[in-house]
Order: C-alpha cells, then structure tokens, then sequence
C-alpha cells in the first residue's frame, strides 16, 4: 500500500490534469483497474484473518463482528468507487484512441456511435524529438439528426511549440477552391469535399479519405500534420453539456434568421454581445451560425477557435473531477484520434503551461489570405481561391524552420524570403 501511494504521489507531482491524461492511456488506466480489484480482496482477506487470529469464529458475533463490517463495507465502497473511474478512463481511451482499423473491424454491428470509419487512420507522421513541434487536425463529420451528408466544414490546424511554449490556430474556410494539389494538379472542388471525393476516386487518392485530406493540408500549410482529431456534431453539444457549460464573451449581437437548429424547433439564432453560459445547443449554434448581419464562413471560423480556447479552460477547473465519468462516455462516443495515448499527459502539460496571450488564430479569409472572385466567373458557386504567397508568409511567420517555405534567406527588413511558391 506504501508503494502503491508513493507512486501515486510521485505521479501526482506533474498535476492532476497530467495525471487524469495519463489515465486515458487504456494500459495505465487498466493496470490501475486490475490493482485496485487485488488490493480490495488482500485488505478484506486480511481482516477477515486479523478477526480470526485474535478471537475465532465468535468474534464474527460479538463487537468485532460490527466493526469488521464497516469497515469492509468501507473498502468495497472506496475500491468501487476507484475501480469506476479506472474503468471510465479505460473504456474511454480504448475508443479515442485508434489506430489502423479494417472495415471488418470498424463496422462491427452495435459499435458505440461516433465518426466516420472515414476519420480512422494511423499517425501520418511523428516528430523527431519530444522538443519538436506537435501539429494536430481538428474536424469533424456532420453526424447530427436529419443530417445525410458529411462534410468537414471544420477544418482547424492547431501547432504546439514546445520549446517557446506558443500555438498557432489556423483555419481554412470551408468554400477554398482551385487550390493545388500536393502532385501539382489542381483540385477544382472546394476543400471541405476533398475527403468525400477522395473515398471515390481511391484511383487517384490511394492514401485513403482523411490521410489525403492530412496530406493537402499540409502541403498548403507548410509544415507536417502528425496526428487529428474528429468530433461529430452532435457528440461536441454533447461535451459542452457534459462540462455544465463554458463561459463565453460574446463580441457583437448575432441575428441569424436562417439558422436551423436541426431538432424541429423553429429557425432562427439571437444573441446578445456580452458574457453568455452557454449549455450545448447554444454553443453548437454559436460555432455553426453564419448568415446574421455581418457574420460568413470567416466569423464561424473565429468563434470556433474562441469556443476551443473555452472549453479547454473549463476542463481544466478542478471542479470538473466530479464529472469525470460523464465526460470520459461522451467522449468516447464522440470522438476519435490517433494521437498516441502514452504522450497524451505530456500533451496535456504543455497546453496547460500555454498563456491564451500566447495563442496567434489565423482565419484563411479575404482579403489577407484568400480572395472571392465574382461568382459570374465561377458558375454561380461561391468560392475562395488562397493568394498562396500570403500562406507562405504566414507559414514562415508561425512555425520559423519548421516550415517547408523557409529559406534562411532573409531581407533588409530581416525577414526570411519564404521559397518559390507550389506548381
């Protein structure tokens, strides 16, 4: 027992948050399941020979009897209650976390709901070192009710410098068209249909949907995507009720008369500026809404980089203990990565020492980075087409070396000169 609390405390001196992150790693959290279970049964086994050691069977009758069941009573409940959250954190990890899945696999009948099989895929690529920039796709499928198609209107690319303690946010609109492809065609279609289109052209995208989907981001981006994160819809209002909420600053009135709240109930979203508690549906049509005066594809895009940041730090409160098991079942309902779990307690550490001051949010929209060209020219769809010389700029101004377009070439300015832009 003395060892075992040691270690415990050991592992407790990198934080609770380090050390609940590290549960999530199915191996952790079922060694500490499997612990938990011996160590219950030794401690009753131990008084049941302590009674009999010093009065025999009728000490079972007498006060010792009383005792004895209090505190048995007291070990089951308290081996219980620890073997419940070892087991959330188990079955939780063992569905976040995946790996290289085959259909047979994937689509077994009665599998908890969640993404796509489309959003299973191995690590793409892995840093060098642990001092090596971390760089992770957020997205999603639109799984909600009465919904029938998917596609990834959240494209979000999030980068973690470790040694400068810095992340960068930047998202791509959903209407990005005509962009090149990393084998120097062009894709015509807007981005948020690549993975669709990829799964049926398997010709020309032999990778598989979201590893080709990874495979452009990055190429566009600069830098390598080593690992995503998939969330549907439904499982994100989910997560936000599960926390009791997040406190977000609202900065200006949103009036969308033509949001659809996708559960029957009539259209419209209004909101107020200023300090909003947001339960799950009010979030959710707080990073979906578009169409209020004044809002795009490019606000959405920034309330949803400011909803992150508000989630991360309601997760972080350590009133959030007692809603654990909630939170681990709907997270692993909702969602997937192959992000790998022994690192998840380090990752966990290096977002928690990050100062919001210290988190650049980039939107990929007109005019800095993008431009709309008049939809006459387009047949009537509206599009983006990136200005690839900004991105590159933007490459080299957010991730330094480690962006393809760095050069070491630097200007009077003293400015690096980012490399000759992609075919």
């Amino acid at each position: 027992m003395v060892v075992a609390f040691l270690l415990i405390l050991q592992i407790l001196t990198r934080g609770i948050e380090a050390f609940a992150a590290q549960l999530l790693d199915p191996s952790v959290s079922l060694t500490l399941l499997i612990l938990s279970g011996i160590i219950a049964v030794w401690r009753v086994l131990a008084m049941v020979d302590t009674v009999l050691l010093t009065g025999g069977r009728r000490a079972f009758r007498a006060r010792v009897g009383a005792l004895f069941t209090v505190l048995v009573t007291v070990v089951v409940l308290t081996h219980g209650v620890l073997g419940y959250f070892a087991w959330s954190f188990y079955d939780a990890g063992n569905r976040i976390f995946v790996g290289e899945i085959s259909p047979d696999e994937s689509s077994t009948p009665g599998a908890s709901p969640g993404p796509s099989d489309d959003f299973l895929a191995t690590p793409f690529a892995t840093p060098e070192t642990a001092e090596s920039r971390i760089t992770i796709l957020f997205t999603g499928s639109d799984h909600a009710s009465g919904r029938s198609h998917d596609l990834t209107d959240t494209l979000l690319v999030a980068s973690i410098d470790p040694e400068t303690q810095t992340v960068a946010l930047v998202s791509f609109p959903r209407d990005i068209a005509e962009f090149p492809l990393w084998d120097g065609t062009i894709y015509h279609g807007k981005i948020n249909s690549l993975m669709t289109y990829a799964k049926n052209h398997p010709d020309r995208f032999p990778e598989g949907p979201l590893p080709s989907l990874v495979h452009e981001l990055s190429f566009l981006l600069g830098t390598p995507i080593h690992y995503y994160a998939a969330v549907d819809i439904d499982g994100f209002r989910k997560m936000v009720d599960a926390v009791g909420g997040v406190t977000v600053d609202v900065q200006r009135d949103i009036r969308d008369a033509r949001y659809d709240w996708l559960d029957g109930s009539e259209r419209g979203f209004f909101l107020t500026a200023g300090e909003h508690l947001m339960d799950g549906r009010l979030a959710l049509a707080y990073v979906r809404s578009r169409y209020g005066v004044g809002d795009n594809d490019f606000t959405r895009a920034a309330r949803q980089q400011q909803l992150l940041v508000a989630l991360r730090a309601k997760l972080t409160d350590p009133a959030m203990v007692v809603r654990i098991p909630d939170l681990l079942k709907v997270a692993g309902d909702t969602i997937r990565t192959n992000f790998p779990p022994d690192r998840i307690d380090e990752m966990v550490s290096l977002i928690l020492d990050v100062n919001e001051a210290d988190i650049r949010r980039v939107v990929l929209q007109p005019p800095a980075y993008s431009v709309h060209p008049p939809t006459s020219t387009t047949g009537g769809t509206y599009i983006l087409r990136l200005h690839m010389d900004a991105v590159r700029q933007l490459s080299v101004s957010l991730f330094g070396e480690d962006s393809d377009y760095w050069t070491g070439v630097f200007n009077a300015a003293g400015s690096p000169i980012p490399a000759s832009p992609p075919p």
